[in-house]
């Protein structure tokens, strides 16, 4: 077996010097004459294989190189075995990775080769086992042995990177040698055979501001201080080459697109140094005057620009903010202008970077400074008060045309406009007061009360007389104030009783008192009786001198038979001046009380009655009487509806509801309508039926009633027709609408109807209209001038 395995080899040796001897092997990489790479390496490894000859075989291993284009198939090698004796009894057989389709083997002889060009990227290694058979009995000669065929690598892959374009960002005025972005290039070919798969990087385009690292592939910036306002966009491309970079080897490249960030780098700069604008003086507060704008040639938010009015604006007229959109100033008016007091603003205003580098600030400060010059255009301004309000206080005792106050209004401008006065009389409805137009003075033009309207609120209008248009409001605030006008009164009206029992000077009731006036502090009103009363022996009254009084008796009992009410007259009075005073009168009423002092009974006649019902009970005996009669009228009501219930219960009752029918009819000519002829002969029409809207109570048989007679007036049929209705007992007993479509064969004037008037072959005479009375004269007028006409 060992003699079969080591003849194989040195078979596959002698053949492989064979074949380098009589097959050279294709130039694919280079041009050049001399040995390749590649057959340089497979000469060493054959070298090395007859070296290690000496020690120790490695029967077991073949190499072939990928790739071979040549027109015969590729020798592999050669099998033999000591068991073939050249007779060609023995047979080779081959088997393993692609048997018969890469890898033939002749049966006699043992040369195995290869029939297609072979990639080691697509596979590297190929595992055969080879034996020798019987040819005539198939019995193995020799066991299997194993091999493996190593595919060795050209350089036939070029690198490739794993982006066709990278994309990178690096800041601008980045030092140099600042990191940007790393490519990657692969290369399929074998990195442990030789130097096909080492690759080495190069920059193509994109010097001198960038550079790449040949081993790493890491590009960086090469030039210091790029500035991004200068040039923005870069575009790289960088080289990728196998071989170690050596002449010879494949490349690849690809495409880096650089763009520089921004840095704040550059301050914000106004485009001039002064700027003009101009205002009106009337423009409100909040208004915009104008823009103005600092351009930074940075972007996002390293041009955020704030604005600020450094210098100028000491009495703090106007403001300045910034629009984020735009990056623009934009001044507005703080306080109201006024061209007769300042025409002319000088303002400076500074713009200034929000967000700075502290890495740039060598490079300057990150500010600017612009001079604004704010022109105030006079307007014609209305008529300014000289207060924003007045208030004024009058008596109420005023007498009338008494002036309460003035208010002064005068033109802003400088032409000073002479200023009329009126009054907005929505604010005066009761037209109380009236202001003199030339000098503002308010006066009362009606008397005032106090206790009615205690504050006046209205409006006093100013207007330009060279422009009406002109006008100020200001609101004018009139009090009017309390004299002693109104005299007190007792608090309520009072309800006091006294017992039988009651002893001398015991109080029985304390009263109190008001006045409409407006009160003073302390003491208010004094209690004294009337003149008659105040020596009654009865009762007195008592000052409390807390505005309040007590009433007390100055007798001992008092008796209901002898007097069972009295009346006190109390003279009220206040301490203002003049003094008002009133007298207010007082009812007492003598009652029965307990022991304890509870009143039981104030009337005498419930001493003389003491056994009759009393008032609550007599109303409840009257309102059950009330409840029974009103039970019993309902229940015949209910009962007589029963029975008159109509037989007809619907919506359409005729009672409830008015049919309008408004059709007109087609005259004589149609008879599908009606039938006329029952309106000429009376005597066709039929019996009257009974109703059938309600059920009759007794059965009455309808009377036939006479038609009336040829040429028969129409007022007397209807006065006939009328008669009948009225003794009909079968009539219904409410309201009900007969209608009569009779005019009557009998007429003095026969037929008004313009149905008949075609037919008349005679003029007809109208002159009767004339004696009917005023209410036809119309009618004698129309038809009697007709005549007239004709005869004219």
């Amino acid at each position: 077996m060992r003699t079969f395995r080591c003849l194989i080899l040195l078979t596959l040796w002698a053949s492989q010097l064979q074949n380098s001897r009589t097959t050279p092997l294709p130039e694919r990489t280079s041009p050049s004459t001399q040995p390749t790479a590649e057959e340089e390496q497979l000469k060493e490894d054959n070298e090395m294989e007859r070296s290690r000859s000496k020690r120790s075989w490695m029967w077991n291993q073949f190499f072939l190189l990928e790739e071979y284009t040549g027109s015969d198939y590729q020798y592999v090698g050669k099998l033999h075995s000591d068991q073939d004796k050249g007779d060609g009894s023995l047979k080779y057989i081959l088997s393993g990775d692609g048997v018969g389709d890469l890898f033939v083997i002749n049966e006699n002889t043992g040369d195995i080769q290869a029939t297609k060009r072979l990639d080691r990227e697509e596979k590297p290694v190929y595992i055969l086992r080879a034996q020798a058979v019987n040819r005539i009995t198939g019995i193995p000669v020799e066991p299997k042995s194993e091999f493996v065929i190593k595919i060795h690598d050209i350089n036939d892959n070029e690198p490739k990177f794993t982006q066709d374009l990278y994309t990178a960002t690096v800041p601008e005025m980045s030092e140099v040698g600042a990191f940007v972005v790393q490519v990657t290039a692969n290369d399929a070919d074998d990195p442990t055979y030789g130097n096909s798969a080492r690759v080495v990087y190069s920059i193509l385009q994109g010097q001198p501001y960038f550079s790449v690292e040949s081993e790493t592939g890491i590009i960086k910036t090469a030039l210091p201080n790029m500035d991004r306002e200068n040039r923005e966009q870069y575009k790289v491309v960088i080289q990728a080459k196998d071989m170690g970079g050596q002449l010879g080897g494949l490349s690849g490249t690809t495409v880096v697109n650089i763009a520089l960030s921004d840095v704040n780098d550059n301050p914000p700069r106004f485009l001039q140094s002064t700027y003009q604008l101009r205002v009106l003086e009337s423009s409100p507060v909040g208004s915009s005057i104008g823009k103005i704008k600092a351009n930074d040639t940075d972007e996002g938010e390293n041009a955020e620009t704030e604005y600020h009015i450094s210098e100028g604006d000491e009495s703090n007229m106007f403001d300045i903010i910034t629009d984020r959109d735009t990056q623009e100033g934009v001044i507005t008016v703080k306080k109201p202008l006024d061209f007769e007091k300042k025409k002319l603003y000088t303002l400076t205003v500074e713009a200034v970077n929000s967000h700075i580098n502290p890495r740039f600030l060598d490079l300057g400060p990150f500010k600017d400074y612009a001079t604004i010059r704010i022109t105030v255009d006079d307007v014609d301004e209305p008529p300014v008060f000289n207060k924003p309000a007045y208030e004024f206080e009058v008596k109420e005792d005023a007498k009338m045309s008494t002036i309460i106050g003035t208010v002064l209004a005068q033109d802003p401008d400088a032409i000073r406009s002479p200023v009329k006065y009126s009054l907005d009389r929505h604010t005066d409805m009761d037209r109380i007061f009236d202001i003199d137009s030339g000098n503002g003075s308010i006066y009362i033009s009606k008397s005032l009360d106090r206790e009615t309207v205690l504050w006046h609120n209205i409006t006093v209008i100013a207007t330009e007389i060279s422009n009406p248009k002109q006008i100020t409001r200001v609101p004018v605030f009139v009090k009017v104030l309390d004299i002693n006008d109104n005299a007190p009164e007792l608090a309520m009206l009072y309800e006091i009783f006294v017992c039988e029992n009651t002893k001398s000077e015991q109080v029985i009731h304390t009263i109190s008192a008001i006045d409409k006036d407006d009160s003073f502090n302390g003491l208010q009103f004094s209690f004294a009786l009337a003149t008659p009363a105040a020596s009654s022996p009865n009762f007195t009254i008592k000052d409390n001198r807390d505005n309040t009084a007590s009433i007390l008796t100055r007798r001992n009992g008092y008796s209901r038979h002898e007097m069972s009410t009295y009346l006190l007259p109390v003279v009220i009075s206040d301490y203002g001046y003049p003094i008002q005073s009133s007298t207010g009168t007082l009812t007492i009423r003598v009652c029965a009380c307990d022991h304890r002092g509870n009143m039981q009974s104030c009337t005498a006649e419930a001493l003389i009655h003491p056994t009759g019902l009393s008032t609550g009970a007599l109303i409840a005996i009257l309102l059950c009487i009330i409840i029974l009669l009103v039970t019993v009228v309902l229940f015949a009501a209910l009962r007589r509806q029963r029975k008159k219930e109509p037989l007809i219960v619907s919506k359409e009752d005729i009672r409830d509801n008015i049919v309008s029918y408004n059709d007109e009819g087609g005259g004589e000519e149609d008879t599908q309508a009606f039938d006329i002829g029952t309106l000429r002969n009376p005597e066709a029409i039929e019996d009257s039926k009974l109703r059938r809207d309600i059920v009759p109570e007794t059965l009455f048989f309808p009377r036939r009633n006479q038609a009336a007679r040829d040429n028969t007036d129409v007022r007397d049929f209807i006065n006939q027709r009328l008669n009948d209705d009225d003794m009909d007992p079968t009539a219904p007993p409410y309201d009900s609408l007969a209608t009569y479509a009779y005019e009557g064969n009998g007429s003095v004037a026969e037929s008004l109807s313009s149905l008949e008037s075609v037919t008349t072959d005679g003029d007809q005479d109208y002159d009767y209209l004339s004696d009917w009375g005023p209410r036809f004269k119309k009618l004698a007028d129309m038809y009697g001038g007709a005549d007239s006409d004709k005869d004219s």
